[in-house]
């Protein structure tokens, strides 16, 4: 077999173990400087999944981020990142890890090798032609991950992969295949380095692609933030004071009146109407702010 690029040794790193602190930290970020480079291939690719996956987020799909160790995580992660900044219900965007909720703090041996655990995860929520599978893993060959697309492309739901190699297994099975190949890792084998990197990258931009789509995003701000901590809603507030170009008094007033809702509090003060009002163009015109003004 092939030996996968994500597996192959990195000739500039064979002497890393003989380095003081300060090159190792040189050469490791010399070998991340690759990983933009490699995710910039792949903007063609990233476009169109975040179009695709809009199309069926609108109409009601959920957005489902599949993988094991690393990879499995960082899905994870970036579905839980949506609920605070964007106000995404954690049941419209989630991760599902092999191994189960465990498997995000510790490692569970041989779950990424059962295609049928992959299935039954699947069945288990009952994923629907709406629906979104995104397929997460280095290599391109995780059965965990492979058996996800498989049975995802069967329930007719959209099928997306992000790997780190060229050609594998997933990125023929998936309608969109995302593959920034950042070639070898510093550590032989070690993706959660660049791997790793390149996978949050992606994750990152699609979402926020998505997200932007959606409407919750106004210029560059997040508008769909939920203020539901301190911190959160001096952002809200601030937001609208940028916005509105008022003062931080008088947004966090029209916060209120808005029942802290940033996209209701704008429409309020550019077209001088009620919250009920606002709520209601809101609701009628897919939340898009924009659009509204």
């Amino acid at each position: 077999m092939k030996k996968l690029t994500t597996e192959a040794r990195n000739e500039n790193t064979i002497n890393i173990d003989k380095l003081n602190g300060q090159k190792i930290a040189e050469l490791i970020n010399q070998e991340d400087h690759n990983v933009a480079q490699a995710v910039a291939t792949q903007t063609v690719a990233m476009g169109e999944a975040i179009e695709k996956i809009t199309e069926r987020f609108q109409s009601g799909g959920r957005i489902i981020y599949m993988g094991a160790g690393t990879s499995g995580r960082l899905g994870a992660l970036d579905a839980i990142e949506l609920t605070p900044t964007y106000g995404v219900s954690p049941d419209k965007a989630f991760g599902i890890l092999a191994g189960g909720h465990a498997a995000m703090f510790k490692a569970v041996e041989g779950a990424e090798d059962s295609k049928e655990l992959a299935i039954k995860d699947l069945k288990n929520i009952d994923l629907s032609d709406l629906d979104v599978v995104i397929a997460i893993a280095a290599s391109g060959r995780t059965p965990y991950a492979i058996g996800a697309l498989e049975y995802a492309n069967t329930c007719k739901a959209l099928t997306i992969s992000v790997t780190c190699t060229a050609q594998n297994e997933m990125s023929e099975l998936a309608q969109v295949a995302i593959n920034p190949v950042v070639g070898p890792e510093v550590v032989t084998g070690s993706t959660r380095m660049k791997a790793g990197t390149a996978q949050k990258m992606v994750l990152n931009t699609i979402s926020t692609g998505v997200m932007i789509k959606m409407g919750y995003v106004y210029e560059n701000l997040m508008i769909n933030v939920q203020p539901t901590n301190e911190k959160l809603v001096k952002r809200a507030t601030g937001i609208l004071s940028q916005i509105l170009k008022i003062n931080e008094n008088e947004a966090g007033e029209l916060l209120e009146e808005a029942h802290k809702d940033v996209s209701a509090a704008i429409l309020m003060n550019k077209k001088k109407i009620s919250y009920d009002r606002a709520y209601e163009l809101l609701k009628n015109n897919n939340y898009q702010v924009n659009k509204i003004i």
